[in-house]
């Protein structure tokens, strides 16, 4: 289906829009390995006082305070164990607010959240990438003005809405394509249309993650199990239609994956994104690339990793496309370097494609995975100081 004209450069991505909500309530939780609670006056960057640092280990998820005045609240996380870390920021029912991933050991990141309203969050450190994490209760107090009031971010927080609502549309219409080969026993299309059908969720994946057990069960990998949660989904069915065939309940595998991927595109369109949460979702969208395509651990069984490297670049072009006329009016250098980054990755990428399909990621030579890190690593760099030009000012 046609999506909204949202560029003006050429076609262009697990943290998130990172989705940085509103929230008058939430769940008020246990404690974690945090330092004893700061006064409010001096904790958020919003609210007076300096970034809130994170010191994440193997074992502790320590913040110099655990709570913030209403408005942008920066955490500067540094992985100081020996495993690669991730941070995020939880509202009621497990909600993704906003996340920072793939933190190798010695490596700092800045985290930006847009939070207008007062409420109880959770803060989570995953060592390892796994499980629930080090958890502790966050509070916001008091009330901001949101950054949408300048026109032009507005004007992109509308157009990365109609975004979203029509990729999740679109995840709805291929998945229902999907679904029904593999219930009429049709391996042959139902391979043809994997990759495709889960194009428009990779675009929009930080959105749809934001929504609970709903993202592992249409995307998690058998990995889930080890959690304690069935394996379903697409990757459920990407095996049983490359390594293991059909099985008696694929077709309601298939039957349940519709109802998820319905449901997590209707609740996507409730999402009420900030300037943070979408750049911030941008440069989340990269760092999937980066840990899951690159990598070739995504599609184990398919090898359609490059289907969804273009995925989630065209979904953080598109996040970013939103806010440009932001980005040129505060900082014209830093949009030139973008388009230029952009440019250059998606050229590289488009270098394994024939035709409309992308070659199997099991082609690739280290060579071409080399080429395509080092742009990737150059964009993100980039992207990454998007959140500091779009906040509020």
């Amino acid at each position: 289906m046609p999506r909204p004209a949202l560029r003006p450069a050429a076609r262009a991505v697990r943290t998130a829009v990172p989705v940085a909500l509103s929230l008058a309530a939430a769940l008020a939780l246990t404690g974690c390995a945090d330092k004893p609670t700061a006064t409010a006056g001096s904790t958020a960057a919003g609210g007076g006082g300096g970034p809130i640092t994170v010191n994440a280990t193997d074992t502790a998820c320590e913040l110099s305070a655990t709570t913030a005045k209403a408005g942008t609240v920066t955490f500067q996380v540094t992985n100081s164990g020996s495993k690669v870390n991730e941070f995020y920021l939880y509202a009621e029912g497990d909600r993704i607010v906003s996340e920072v991933e793939n933190i190798t050991p010695g490596l700092s990141r800045e985290l930006k959240v847009e939070i207008t309203d007062p409420g109880t969050f959770t803060t989570s450190c995953k060592p390892g990438m796994v499980g629930d994490g080090i958890r502790g209760a966050f509070t916001v107090t008091g009330t901001a003005a949101k950054g949408s009031a300048d026109s032009k971010v507005a004007k992109a927080i509308t157009d990365y809405k109609a975004f979203v609502a029509s990729e999740a549309d679109e995840f709805v219409d291929g998945t229902k394509e999907f679904v029904a080969a593999v219930k009429a026993g049709d391996v042959a299309k139902a391979k043809s249309l994997y990759a495709q059908a889960r194009h428009p969720w990779e675009a929009i994946e930080p959105v749809a993650e934001s929504f609970g057990d709903l993202d592992p069960k249409i995307d998690g990998r058998e990995d889930v199990i080890a959690d304690g949660m069935a394996f379903t989904g697409y990757h459920r069915l990407e095996k049983d239609l490359w390594k293991d065939g059909l099985q008696k309940d694929s077709g309601a595998i298939a039957d349940q994956l519709l109802a998820d991927v319905t449901e997590i595109a209707a609740k996507s369109k409730t999402v009420e994104p900030t300037a943070l949460s979408i750049a911030g979702g941008a440069k989340a969208l990269l760092d999937e690339v980066a840990t899951g395509k690159i990598t070739g651990e995504e599609e184990r069984y398919s090898h359609t990793d490059l289907w969804d490297f273009d995925g989630n670049l065209e979904g953080s072009r598109q996040a970013l496309a939103v806010l440009r006329p932001v980005i040129a009016e505060r900082d014209p250098a830093l949009q030139k370097a973008l388009d230029a980054d952009f440019t250059e990755l998606s050229s590289l990428l488009a270098k394994h494609k024939t035709g409309a399909d992308y070659t199997s990621y099991t082609a690739l030579t280290e060579a071409d995975i080399k080429e395509l890190t080092v742009s990737l690593d150059a964009l993100s760099e980039q992207v990454s100081k998007v959140p500091g030009v779009v906040e509020a000012k």
